[in-house]
């Protein structure tokens, strides 16, 4: 894996979307009915990335997908690895990721709370992620992530089909240019909702049932 392909990975661009003002996002990426679009902030020098498209899935069946933290290293892109920490609740959990990188970079980490919530009246879900960079301790020679958010929103369009916004930033500390790691951010994002496409379908999750999800 070389260090491009840690910078077009997704999994390091998190930010709420509730941070951005609604008219300034640039589109940087249509594929495939897959938008990826950036944003200059203020306060960081890495972009905001936003990611839009629709999906064939339930509301339950996407959001079981998205709960199913081993499974992330199936669709995220750059994903070594992922393991559930604590499930405070059905909808509420902490998680660890790893991704690797080639020598002599090193390794980064992170903790995020993931929290669901659905709008009762559109039946929308949001999905939030937290981190709690201090939840463990650092591991040697791996920089852990402090700064990152993300936002979900899943919006029912149709029986079996949903529309997704996905509004994501992160500093990934350590040495590497944020200039770098803006020249490809919008690839990590595109290829992660490619096999996120391919992810809904899989058998085990034919029979899911969310008590806190209704479709």
């Amino acid at each position: 894996m070389s260090l491009k392909h840690f910078l077009l990975t997704g999994t390091f661009f998190f930010l709420l979307a509730s941070s951005f003002p609604q008219n300034s996002w640039t589109l940087k990426t249509d594929k495939e009915g897959i938008l990826v679009y950036t944003q200059d902030l203020e306060n960081s020098p890495f972009k905001a990335i936003k990611t839009v498209c629709t999906i064939d899935a339930s509301l339950s069946r996407l959001t079981a997908v998205l709960l199913d933290i081993p499974g992330s290293v199936d669709w995220v892109y750059g994903t070594k690895s992922c393991v559930l920490l604590k499930q405070v609740s059905p909808s509420d959990l902490l998680y660890y990721s790893e991704v690797n990188l080639p020598w002599p970079a090193n390794n980064r980490d992170f903790i995020i709370r993931v929290t669901v919530t659905q709008d009762e009246k559109t039946k929308a879900v949001t999905v939030l992620g937290e981190p709690k960079a201090g939840y463990l301790p650092e591991k040697k020679n791996i920089i852990r992530i402090h700064k990152s958010y993300s936002k979900w929103l899943i919006t029912p369009l149709s029986p079996g089909k949903v529309k997704i916004e996905y509004v994501l930033q992160v500093d990934p500390a350590g040495s590497v240019p944020s200039w770098m790691v803006n020249m490809f951010a919008t690839h990590g994002p595109y290829e992660s909702f490619k096999k996120l496409r391919e992810q809904v379908k899989k058998p085990i999750y034919n029979h899911v049932s969310l008590p806190f999800i209704k479709d």
